[in-house]
């Protein structure tokens, strides 16, 4: 199982739109993905038409350890796509969790009761470097920052890339950076292009060759429960997403090497390729 948080203490920048697309992209081509909702502003979850009251149960009654994570996964209008949801709930767990041993491992152990029926775990996590992003930081394995091109693009990521390191060095040291992706992006401006020249000199080849471009049906789809395979599967986005999927797909090797080298215990986790389902 890959297990990645899409990650930016920034807001805006298209955290819960790739976690939403790239997870619709993924299904399609015959993987079995989980999109887990970490943040309590739950809008991945209102990204695929669920909307929980207070006390419903949630990512906030599994990390407390009142449900079980089975019983609380959906499937979503994709096949091979489900979700993790989310409410309101979650804002106070920070609190509550504060005294409590093994707070930062609360995700991760959720989530290992789920590896063995998903290919990919994709952690929407908040836009802030707090205990909901550190938990999502000791389950994942790799992590995947989204950049918007512009001016203020690389501002503070400092703080994000110390905070990975100290999480990598102290608890979970199977952590890594493995994709960099630029999103809403606009090709007609010169700032954009100067922008992610900038990101590619500072991450290198982290830097996804897919671009997200700027697309107005990638703002829609949300509003109809539905990511964009289902809204408007021939539209820029449709087709940006696909192109970032190719991507991500063909590290699977790679990373599964990773993995074998690092964890023997983890071998197999990932288990055969899917068959795509596009191909029938």
């Amino acid at each position: 199982m890959r297990c990645i948080i899409i990650c930016n203490q920034k807001g805006g920048v298209g955290k819960t739109t790739t976690v939403a697309n790239l997870g619709a992209c993924l299904a399609e081509r015959g993987r079995e993905v989980l999109v887990v909702d970490a943040d309590p502003q739950a809008n991945l979850s209102l990204h695929f038409g669920v909307d929980l009251a207070r006390g419903e149960p949630s990512l906030y009654t599994v990390m407390r350890g009142e449900d079980d994570p089975s019983d609380v996964v959906r499937q979503s209008a994709v096949e091979g796509l489900r979700i993790l949801p989310t409410g309101v709930d979650l804002a106070g767990l920070g609190v509550e969790l504060s005294g409590e041993r093994g707070r930062l491992f609360a995700l991760r152990g959720a989530l290992e009761k789920l590896q063995q029926r998903h290919d990919y775990v994709l952690i929407d996590a908040p836009p802030s470097l707090g205990l909901l992003t550190l938990n999502a930081m000791c389950a994942a394995r790799e992590v995947f920052i989204p950049m918007q091109t512009q001016f203020f693009a690389l501002q503070g990521l400092g703080k994000l890339l110390r905070t990975v390191r100290k999480v990598r060095s102290a608890v979970n040291k199977r952590l890594r950076i493995t994709g960099v992706l630029a999103c809403m992006h606009d090709s007609r401006t010169c700032l954009a292009q100067e922008t992610l020249d900038e990101i590619k000199k500072h991450f290198g080849r982290r830097v996804f060759k897919s671009v997200i471009r700027k697309n107005v049906r990638l703002a829609e789809a949300p509003g109809f429960g539905l990511p964009i395979t289902e809204y408007d599967p021939e539209c820029h986005g449709a087709q940006d997403y696909r192109a970032l999927t190719r991507e991500v797909i063909a590290m699977e090797s790679a990373e599964q090497r990773r993995v074998e080298q690092s964890a023997p215990d983890a071998v197999g986790m990932l288990g055969p390729p899917r068959r795509d389902r596009r191909a029938g």
